[in-house]
């Protein structure tokens, strides 16, 4: 996996110019138009946009772009809504990653997309796409792991963090596998588990760089040098409460409570924390083991 994100990663600079600016707007634009035709032709006009492969095999080779156009939603005000959420979303990875490499990203969903309806074809006998719901799922989950801070409108009133509606995401990508296993529906439980392989292609070394972060940050935690500094500073804190003071000269024994102006340092070269005013300092013998 890291090595394909590499390969990527390293073609989308070794191509400046691959890819179409603004991929997004003429994605919507197609759905804009598809939208029309469906409700010109009362729905008629599906029949030949979705993607077959064994219309394919005919010579109906539109089939493998139109697709992508079909709209997720006949409902003019849902449909102006996702649109504009969808185009939003790919604008901010494209501002972020660059035209080749959004480019790369959108495209390499889709031909997984076709890739999976056509081994469906063959292995279960049928294989129909209709739009690219799990793709742009797949964009927005790219979008939080940029952006997991950023602020979105849940039901259009409420601010929820991208983060923590990509893992509401991913739950509804459970439930739709689980519920598509369960009507014997492989195509449907293969999309959603397709469009997160397109996102772990892209995103596989970030999450394995982060979990290698987390668990360094635990080990140093727990580690021995760790505890033992947290011990000192609650054997400290205890201290200071009890004498009354916070810093004590080891030589002429004068205090910040009776000096409040006296600044005090530690000394690096003593064995264990030894604490001198700036008069003793650098003139003192120094502690030994």
């Amino acid at each position: 996996m890291r090595k394909l994100n590499s390969a990527m990663e390293r073609f989308a600079l070794q191509h400046p110019n691959f890819g179409v600016p603004n991929l997004m707007l003429y994605i919507v634009i197609g759905n804009v138009i598809a939208f029309f035709l469906l409700r010109m032709t009362s729905g008629l006009a599906i029949q030949f946009l979705y993607f077959d492969w064994g219309l394919v095999l005919r010579g109906q080779i539109w089939r493998l772009l139109t697709f992508v156009f079909v709209p997720e939603s006949t409902q003019p005000f849902n449909l102006i809504l996702s649109l504009y959420f969808m185009y939003f979303i790919g604008s901010m990875l494209e501002r972020e990653w660059g035209t080749p490499k959004f480019n790369l990203y959108y495209l390499s969903g889709v031909v997984l997309t076709l890739i999976t309806g056509v081994a469906s074809h063959y292995a279960f006998g049928y294989g129909v796409l209709m739009g690219t719901y799990y793709v742009g799922m797949s964009m927005f989950l790219a979008f939080a792991a940029l952006y997991p801070d950023a602020r979105l409108m849940l039901l259009y009133i409420i601010p929820v963090k991208a983060k923590w509606l990509a893992l509401a995401d991913v739950a509804l990508f459970a439930v739709d596998i689980i519920a598509a296993l369960l009507r014997g529906d492989w195509l449907r439980a293969l999309l959603p588990v397709i469009a997160l392989l397109n996102f772990l292609i892209f995103f596989w070394c970030e999450i394995v760089d982060q979990i290698d972060r987390r668990r360094a940050y635990a080990r140093h935690r727990n580690s021995h040098q760790t505890i033992q500094f947290k011990s000192a500073v609650r054997q400290q804190r205890k201290k200071e409460a009890q004498q009354g003071y916070r810093h004590k000269c080891s030589v002429c024994g004068r205090t910040d409570t009776d000096c409040p102006d006296l600044e005090f340092r530690y000394c690096s070269r003593c064995a264990g924390y030894h604490c001198f005013c700036v008069d003793h300092i650098f003139n003192h013998e120094h502690f030994k083991e």
